[in-house]
């Protein structure tokens, strides 16, 4: 199987002990398509052969907001063997929508000693009214 680097992408973000990165991506080009690598301290992130590179740096995208990586944006920065440097834009990659964090009751704890006692008080009203 022969591979050859076609596309190298920057990728920063903050990682998921909430750390600021920046690391390399290389675009490979394999006889069935495309695949896209990182690797960052001990995350090695390698992807299966997708259609085209956009594809595969989406991948990469993907597992890492799976893994609680955020506010992820990349800057092409070699094409073809070309260095791009600063000509291309940063692109953001929005982070997933993530499930609303429950509001804590203030008093919860009262709440939940009163409540026990609240039913047996209303317990007894029914009882009696017969």
């Amino acid at each position: 199987m022969a591979t050859e680097v076609v596309e190298k992408h920057q990728l920063a973000g903050m990682d998921e002990r909430e750390r600021g990165f920046n690391r390399p991506v290389e675009i490979e080009r394999l006889d069935e398509g495309y695949r896209a690598s990182l690797r960052y301290e001990t995350t090695i992130i390698v992807t299966d052969p997708c259609a085209t590179q956009a594809a595969a740096l989406g991948e990469v995208i993907r597992s890492l907001h799976g893994r609680g990586y955020t506010q992820l944006r990349s800057q092409l920065s070699f094409t073809d063997g070309a260095y791009r440097g600063n000509q291309e834009p940063w692109i953001g990659h929005p982070d997933p929508e993530q499930p609303p964090v429950p509001r804590a009751e203030p008093f919860g704890w009262l709440l939940h000693r009163w409540m026990p006692f609240k039913k047996r008080i209303g317990a007894r009203r029914t009882d009696n009214a017969d």
